[in-house]
């Protein structure tokens, strides 16, 4: 009995270890799988074109659609066309004069 749950409980840790690995084995900076080798070197040519801000191997058109995309947005919410709508709004919350509470006459 007690040896068929120790060795019930080796499966499921041999199981687990084998899909763990299967899922830190792409954060390995050397793999021995080709696929995961091109994977790595496309996350790493992605993260290298991304690092101006822009978006990656864009073209005129997809500028311009991008630029339609964001003045209708912007349009639809309300913005004057000189708010940047792709900045978080700052809020500004004046103080305001709470009359004092006076005891009232007994």
């Amino acid at each position: 009995m007690l040896s068929q749950s120790l060795l019930s409980g080796m499966r499921v840790l041999r199981t687990e270890a084998r899909r763990n690995f299967g899922i830190v084995a792409p954060a390995l900076s050397k793999a021995s799988d080709p696929i995961q080798q091109l994977f790595l070197d496309k996350v790493r040519e992605y993260k290298q074109k991304s690092s101006g801000g822009k978006l990656v191997d864009s073209n005129p058109d997809i500028e311009r659609e991008l630029k339609t995309e964001l003045d209708r947005v912007a349009k639809q919410y309300g913005s004057d066309g000189k708010t940047d709508m792709l900045k978080f709004p700052e809020f500004q919350f004046p103080d305001v004069k709470v009359d004092p509470i006076t005891q009232a006459p007994q």
